[in-house]
């Protein structure tokens, strides 16, 4: 019984640092678009964004980092974040951006965000492996 609780209790550590990493690297991301520095302008304008959009997304993207963050709403969190995310990869996709460094991106922190999830959810670990 202890091994199954160590194992859990490392599974639950190495699930919050693959989420951290996550929620850091969005969270600077959303800040930047609040802040709207020239290089932030400057992308999401060559992504085909108008400049009054930057702020709004920005924002978007902070209140759903807030909601993967909070462990009872974690799920509904990531679920956001997918559909965010998805729409990213369908921007660097539509304008031709370089796959691996650019469109497949937002698929790393996707990685991240549901790895984090299932190694420190329990319930989302039963949902999946009982289906």
């Amino acid at each position: 019984m202890e091994t199954t609780n160590t194992s859990s209790k490392k599974m639950k550590i190495t699930g919050w640092v693959f989420s951290s990493l996550a929620i850091l690297l969005l969270l600077a991301d959303g800040i930047g678009k609040l802040i709207k520095p020239e290089p932030v302008v400057k992308a999401t304008l060559e992504l085909g964004y108008p400049e009054n959009t930057i702020i709004t997304i920005g924002i978007l993207v902070i209140i759903c980092v807030i909601i993967y963050a909070i462990p009872k709403f974690s799920f509904l969190g990531a679920i956001l974040l997918t559909g965010f995310l998805g729409g990213a990869i369908a921007t660097h996709f539509r304008i031709n951006n370089p796959l691996f460094s650019h469109t497949l991106f937002p698929v790393y922190v996707l990685l991240f965000i549901w790895l984090g999830l299932y190694l420190r959810s329990a319930s989302l670990r039963k949902l999946l492996l009982n289906s």
